[in-house]
């Protein structure tokens, strides 16, 4: 499919980053935001379990990222540096939370990802199987659940994984393996529930 000849002048994120770090430019600042914002908040919903400290971090990140601006490297990927800094925000609150009260926390995230509207007979199973999915994310250790979540959801490579984490690719492997074999036996009984059906494979009830 050819390009629009308005595709043609939308700038890459890493060109509206260059323009934030050398002339602080607010305008290509904005335009980043309005591309990131949303991946960002299903990002940290992942990583934390709670939509209004998503919504909170998200824009932490913001702010952090322009304060930074000078370490970003033009030879970089934006969208590493970017994923970088929300995934280090998120394991700050997490640890901030865990002090606060481990137990109260762990009530209120399951509480906050499970959905409140009433769901029609026919999607219930649907909506109950993916409940069951959010919660047994949140079970995995943050250094388990970064790569689930970066591999899975935003659908990022090993390399790069191993690149916003700042560790060897043999290792996102590794740790990939041991979430996925983490969430298959949280996840077990989901298959055990329906014995006549098919199994579902970790990696299918991951897409719900």
């Amino acid at each position: 499919m050819a390009l629009s000849f308005k595709s043609l002048f939308v700038a890459t994120d890493e060109q509206l980053m260059w323009r934030v770090k050398l002339e602080e430019d607010h305008r290509a600042f904005t335009d980043i935001m309005e591309r990131w914002e949303q991946p960002l908040q299903n990002l940290c919903h992942r990583m934390t379990g709670d939509a209004h400290r998503a919504e909170d971090i998200t824009q932490a990140v913001f702010t952090r990222i322009f304060a930074r601006r000078e370490d970003w490297q033009p030879t970089a990927k934006f969208s590493t540096f970017l994923w970088r800094v929300a995934i280090n925000l998120c394991h700050d609150e997490l640890r901030r939370t865990k002090r606060r009260a481990e137990c109260a926390f762990e009530n209120e995230t399951i509480e906050a990802l499970s959905d409140q509207s009433p769901a029609p007979d026919a999607e219930a199973a649907g909506n109950e199987r993916a409940e069951h999915v959010r919660e047994a994310l949140f079970r995995l250790a943050p250094h388990y659940r970064d790569v689930v979540v970066l591999r899975h959801y935003e659908r990022l490579k090993f390399h790069e994984i191993g690149e916003v984490l700042g560790i060897p690719e043999g290792t996102v492997k590794s740790r990939m393996s041991e979430a996925l074999s983490q969430l298959n036996r949280f996840l077990k009984h989901l298959n055990e529930d329906t014995p006549c059906k098919p199994k579902i494979q970790t990696t299918e009830l991951l897409a719900l």
